[in-house]
């Protein structure tokens, strides 16, 4: 698998490709690049897997200005315009749920399902993507003066705390045959963010908001929450799939907001199902 460059919206989108069958887009959270998705390369034996490098973020460029979630969107929808794909499957954890949500209320005739992990409707106040991003931003710098250290810090937040345990037991210990502590930590130093793109990223957040609009998406939709994500509560998306007409909720037990790494079995197969239906 290679990286590919697509020009789009005046900017370079890397992007990747695997498999055949219909297209499935996902886009990542925020910070994360598009290999945190490897544990979901499973999936391209089933669909045309299509991952991607959300602007200021992996490789993609990095405009220096703030960003807004339709400027997200439009890249999403640029990328399929370059690939010359009608209707997709969209997909995204966290922040690549929201983009995903704006996705379809720009475009909903060229969107056949939707699948959103681990995400909100809306930040509940400004001051708490501040926040969110003010520690992303610290995570940044320690990252770069002791990497284990401050994966395993960030592991208290982003995964269950048997998961945890787990990996901290052996860093070197391959899960399902796709990563490892030591992988993840390699693949976090590349190509790191600066503060401002974090920053940039963090303007588009605040300008997420589709709580009013959630009843009017008419796609089947899934929803995957954690038990104990302690970044998007579960509530959260219970209260989304209430609104949502053809919605199906799944709440993975013991799972923090990287479930996608940590229970990525159970997370693929229920992608699977669901697409398949």
């Amino acid at each position: 698998m290679s990286d590919r460059f697509a020009k789009v919206n005046g900017i370079n989108i890397c992007y990747s490709i695997q498999g055949e069958g219909h297209p499935l887009i996902l886009s990542h959270g925020y910070g994360a690049k598009k290999e945190i998705w490897k544990a979901q390369y499973e999936l391209a034996k089933h669909f045309k897997l299509i991952t991607y490098d959300i602007r200021g973020l992996g490789k993609s460029d990095r405009p220096d200005m703030p960003y807004t979630m339709e400027m997200l969107a439009e890249d999403v929808i640029g990328l399929m315009d370059y690939l010359d794909l009608d209707k997709v499957y969209i997909g995204g954890r966290s922040l690549g749920g929201m983009i995903s949500q704006n996705v379809y209320f720009n475009n909903p005739k060229r969107v056949m399902k939707l699948i959103l992990i681990t995400t909100n409707a809306g930040m509940p106040d400004q001051e708490g993507v501040e926040l969110l991003k003010n520690n992303i931003i610290n995570q940044l710098q320690e990252f770069k003066k002791n990497p284990e250290e401050a994966f395993f810090k960030q592991a208290r937040l982003f995964y269950h705390h048997s998961f945890r345990k787990e990996m901290e037991r052996d860093p070197n210990k391959k899960f399902y045959g796709a990563f490892s502590v030591k992988n993840l930590i390699q693949e976090k130093l590349k190509n790191m963010p600066r503060p401002q793109d974090l920053a940039h990223i963090a303007e588009a957040i605040k300008t997420h908001n589709t709580r009013a609009k959630l009843s009017q998406i008419k796609c089947p939709t899934l929803l995957i929450a954690g038990s104990h994500d302690r970044l998007t509560p579960k509530t959260s998306m219970e209260l989304m799939h209430h609104e949502i007409p053809d919605s199906r909720l799944e709440i993975i037990q013991r799972a923090g907001h990287y479930l996608t790494l940590s229970k990525a079995p159970k997370v693929n197969q229920i992608i699977l199902n669901f697409l398949k239906q």
